[in-house]
């Protein structure tokens, strides 16, 4: 496994697609942990980008943030909605860029990815509110970039596609277990390591890093658990299944862990294919 570690380390060194945070979001993280920061601060940040600023109104506007009137300016979502939610817009927003690229190595299309990671956001903090779970924009967080490693892992996949596809059919094996046979690691691996580049928590690393495996997680196992179910439930819906949306099954032990019974996946699941409509 080291020799594949170190060509790992080569990949992420040399890739050309590896993903950059923007500043506008390191500096609205910074602010929203600042307890001095005001809603003043934050807007007149997101008020440099004209498209940042459309993009953050139109997603506080959604149904998923289901407020009762139209918000129409930064500074009043800042307020309503709260300095954690405005951080987790503005990281969808910027990032939607990045998000949006045709992956043919996974046989994604043009925004599938997007489309993917923003319903597997809103479908994790779905399930953190269900469960009372404390910090459900983190939550949301790691939904969001749970499968940002794929970025990377593109162009090597697109030369492995056959040989991909063909050992999950012949061995029966889920697409993780093959993408790692054939390359030496996985996208959630990569996913990781830029999580680790971009100085997130070491919870949100880990959710990424471990959302098709929770039962190795060991820093915060209930958030990693969130995700790989919320995963799960986006795979369901049918949205963009690509070619590793083949065989999803849930953890038992993610399931036990959060204490979700068969109607709550039934309810999230019902409402998750409610929220596709909204993204149109």
């Amino acid at each position: 496994m080291n020799s594949s570690m170190i060509n790992l380390e080569q990949i992420i060194e040399q890739a050309v697609d590896i993903p950059t945070l923007p500043n506008v979001v390191i500096r609205i993280m910074e602010l929203t942990q600042d307890a001095n920061s005001t809603a003043k601060d934050i807007e007149e940040e997101i008020l440099k980008d004209q498209a940042l600023t459309a993009k953050v109104l139109k997603l506080a506007n959604s149904a998923f943030y289901s407020y009762p009137r139209r918000i129409s300016s930064i500074s009043q979502a800042t307020v309503l909605l709260g300095f954690q939610t405005i951080k987790s817009i503005t990281l969808t927003a910027s990032v939607g860029n990045i998000l949006s690229k045709e992956l043919k190595g996974y046989a994604l299309g043009e925004q599938t990815l997007l489309k993917q990671s923003q319903l597997c956001a809103m479908v994790s903090s779905m399930i953190a509110k269900r469960i009372k779970y404390k910090k459900v924009e983190n939550a949301y967080i790691a939904g969001l970039l749970r499968d940002i490693g794929k970025l990377v892992l593109n162009h090597y996949m697109n030369e492995q596609y056959v040989n991909v596809i063909n050992k999950v059919d012949k061995e029966n094996i889920t697409f993780l277990d093959a993408e790692e046979a054939i390359l030496g690691f996985n996208h959630a691996e990569v996913g990781s390591i830029i999580a680790e580049k971009w100085n997130l928590p070491a919870e949100l690393v880990e959710a990424i890093a471990c959302h098709h495996t929770p039962e190795l997680a060991k820093v915060n196992k209930e958030i990693t658990a969130i995700v790989h179910v919320a995963d799960a439930i986006v795979m369901m819906t049918g949205i963009g299944m690509g070619m590793d949306g083949l065989a999803y099954n849930f953890s038992p032990d993610a399931i036990s862990l959060l204490g979700l019974t068969e109607k709550d996946v039934e309810d999230i699941l019902s409402d998750s294919t409610e929220l596709l409509v909204d993204q149109d």
